[in-house]
């Protein structure tokens, strides 16, 4: 499932660059040459189309980083079977506190019957 998912977000990571591949080719296209496309006025356009196609491709680098950068659980946020290796029982923790507040809320016995 996960493979899966990861594929339909490299996929639709790379629609908007294919867009923007697609538009380019097709201005350069219309104007034959880097200077036909200059002169043309469509200078502009291209240069914006390439720098948002740039930026499109950060999605898609870190998206492949993800899937090739190694096992899961390597890195990163701990998932359900990592476990702390530094020896901290959260659970014992837990469990003192709450043995020392209820130790500290009892009140101290000062009725002199109830000693007896």
């Amino acid at each position: 499932m996960r493979n899966l998912k990861s594929a339909f977000g490299l996929a639709g990571a790379i629609v908007p660059i294919i867009y923007c591949g697609g538009l380019l080719y097709y201005f350069f296209g219309v104007g034959g040459s880097i200077e036909g496309v200059e002169t043309i006025g469509l200078g502009p356009t291209i240069i914006g189309l390439g720098a948002v196609g740039l930026l499109f491709c950060i999605p898609v680098i870190l998206k492949l980083m993800r899937i090739f950068g190694g096992p899961p659980g390597s890195g990163g946020r701990p998932g359900r079977d990592d476990h702390d290796e530094d020896g901290f029982d959260a659970d014992a923790a837990i469990a003192r506190y709450m043995a020392q507040r209820s130790a500290e809320a009892a009140p101290p016995c000062t009725n002199r019957a109830a000693r007896a």
